[in-house]
């Protein structure tokens, strides 16, 4: 595996993500941030953060598996939330945790949260966004 994840000491660990990735691998996957549209275009879960996150992360692994990765190949996460608030925590778990039980995988590269105002159109809430690499 091309990726190694460390909760180094010194630093809190963090249930839903490592502090750290170091990668051994030499090809770099970078897959442009997903919404939550299904394959035809339409949104996914209007209005619902956990179901907007879920079809985030799995069309993420979507496009890993395009580009022969998967998400034990991830180096970084971006996760950008519209009109973020930190009472939003557990509903963005959800759908993390939704997205990982039909992949089958818990992401757990490095992650940043950020707030944002607005994404591509108002009926998306999230966007997630990944860097992989593969050997």
């Amino acid at each position: 595996m091309a990726i190694t994840l460390v909760n180094p000491a010194g630093l809190p660990e963090i249930d839903v993500y490592r502090q750290v990735s170091v990668a051994s691998g030499t090809q770099l996957v970078f897959v442009a941030g997903q919404v939550a549209w299904d394959a035809d275009g339409a949104t996914i879960g209007e209005g619902d953060l956990a179901a907007q996150v879920e079809q985030c992360y799995v069309n993420v692994g979507t496009a890993l598996a395009a580009a022969g990765a998967t998400f034990a190949d991830v180096a970084k996460l971006n996760v950008h939330v519209v009109d973020w608030t930190p009472d939003k925590m557990p509903v963005l778990l959800e759908g993390i945790a939704r997205a990982s039980a039909r992949r089958g995988v818990t992401p757990a590269a490095p992650a940043t949260l950020l707030g944002v105002a607005a994404l591509d159109v108002p009926e998306h809430l999230v966007e997630v966004e990944a860097t992989a690499v593969v050997d």
